[in-house]
C-alpha cells in the first residue's frame, strides 16, 4: 500500500477545498448535491486506485483536474456556469460572441474531460487488474472501458431524470433544449479519449524504441 505523495495529497485537498467553496449558495442545492455525491465517490474510488491498484501521482492528479472541472459545473448546474462573465472581466472577450455560441458550452468541456483527463487511471487500473502486457490491447481495452462508462452515465442521468418533474430533469441534464445533446457528449468524451490514446501510445512507442537502441 503506497503513501500520499506530495501531489496526490495536494490534489486531494484542493479538490475537498472548491467542493467546501462551490457548497456555498449554489444555485439548487437538490441538483448540486445530486452531482456532488458522485463526485465524493469517485474521489474515494481514485484514493482507492491509488493506494491499492498502483496508478501513477500523475493519473490521480489527472482525475483530481477532471473532478475540479465537474465540482464547478454542478455548483452552476452546468448550463449556467458564468464563464462568459470571467472572461470579460479577465479579457474583455466573452466567449459565447467570440466562437457564436447559442448555449452555455460548459458541459461540452466536463465531457470532453472525462475522456481527456481519466485516460491515465483507466489505463493504469486495468493494467493493474487484467495484467495485461501488451501496450495496443491495453490501450484498446481503455478506450472502450471510457467510451462504455460515458454511455452508462449518460443512462444513469436519464434513469434519474425520469423520477424528477420536467423542469427539474431539464435542470438536472443540462440539455438546454437540444435533443442531440447526450450524444454530443458521449461523442466529445470519445473525442478526448482518442487524443489521450494517441498520445499514450505514443509515449509508449518512444520509450520501447529507446530500450531498444
Amino acid at each position: 500500500m503506497k503513501r500520499l505523495s506530495k501531489p496526490v495529497l495536494i490534489s486531494t485537498l484542493g479538490v475537498v477545498l472548491v467542493m467546501i467553496l462551490a457548497s456555498i449558495d449554489p444555485l439548487d442545492w437538490s441538483d448540486y448535491l445530486l452531482h456532488q455525491a458522485g463526485t465524493l465517490i469517485f474521489l474515494v474510488m481514485m484514493l482507492g486506485a491509488y493506494r491499492y491498484w498502483y496508478i501513477s501521482s500523475r493519473a490521480y492528479v489527472l482525475a483530481t483536474l477532471f473532478l475540479l472541472i465537474h465540482i464547478i459545473g454542478a455548483r452552476y448546474l452546468y448550463s449556467y456556469v458564468p464563464y462568459d462573465n470571467w472572461t470579460q472581466q479577465l479579457f474583455n472577450i466573452k466567449l459565447s460572441t467570440l466562437f457564436g455560441w447559442q448555449r452555455n458550452m460548459y458541459d461540452r468541456l466536463v465531457h470532453f474531460s472525462y475522456g481527456l483527463l481519466l485516460f491515465g487511471a483507466m489505463f493504469e487500473s486495468l493494467k493493474h487488474l487484467l495484467k495485461i502486457q501488451s501496450p495496443k490491447q491495453l490501450i484498446v481495452l481503455t478506450l472502450m472501458l471510457n467510451m462504455s462508462t460515458s454511455m452508462l452515465y449518460e443512462l444513469f442521468e436519464w434513469g434519474i431524470a425520469t423520477t424528477l418533474s420536467p423542469e427539474a430533469a431539464e435542470a438536472y441534464n443540462g440539455q438546454q433544449g437540444d435533443i442531440w445533446d447526450a450524444h454530443k457528449d458521449m461523442a466529445l468524451a470519445l473525442i478526448g479519449g482518442i487524443i489521450a490514446a494517441i498520445w499514450y501510445y505514443s509515449r509508449l512507442h518512444y520509450r520501447s524504441n529507446q530500450q531498444l537502441s
